[in-house]
């Protein structure tokens, strides 16, 4: 992993336009009011799933040591909450989309911008890639 790549890369996505409608290109994505990053990505190798799902795990806390530094240490966010309000409540995107795919996120209010920033491992869906996400956002937490 290298941390100042991704420092960099979300640094950008908080002064970076949002598109107007969802657009998924390659390793980013976005729609109205929120871009997403892959940052890693197990690329299938399933087999070493629980290994993958720990290693992006302490990458992910490696980035929330750096973004903490700058933004303040907050406490995670625990998006099972968010999923099971999906069922009772309109939940905006990313938040529903995040709370469907991962457990735990960290998330700052990037001063100054007017956005979020969140940083989260992807490892709910046994049939899908282990991925490290940032999301960069204009909708606070729900």
């Amino acid at each position: 992993m290298n941390i100042a790549r991704h420092i960099a890369l979300i640094e950008e996505l908080c002064f970076r336009p949002f598109t107007a409608e969802h657009d998924a290109s390659g390793v980013e994505e976005g729609g109205p009011g929120y871009h997403v990053v892959v940052l890693e990505s197990s690329q299938g190798d399933c087999g070493a799933r629980a290994a993958t799902v720990e290693q992006y795990e302490k990458d992910r806390d490696a980035l929330y040591d750096r973004l903490a530094s700058r933004w303040g240490e907050t406490a995670p966010c625990n998006l099972q909450t968010t999923l099971l309000r999906t069922e009772q409540e309109e939940i905006p995107e990313p938040w529903a989309w995040l709370s469907a795919r991962a457990r735990v996120a960290y998330l700052w209010e990037a001063e100054g911008t007017g956005r979020w920033v969140v940083v989260v491992v992807v490892d709910r869906e046994q049939a899908h890639d282990v991925q490290l996400l940032a999301v960069v956002t204009e909708t606070a937490p729900p």
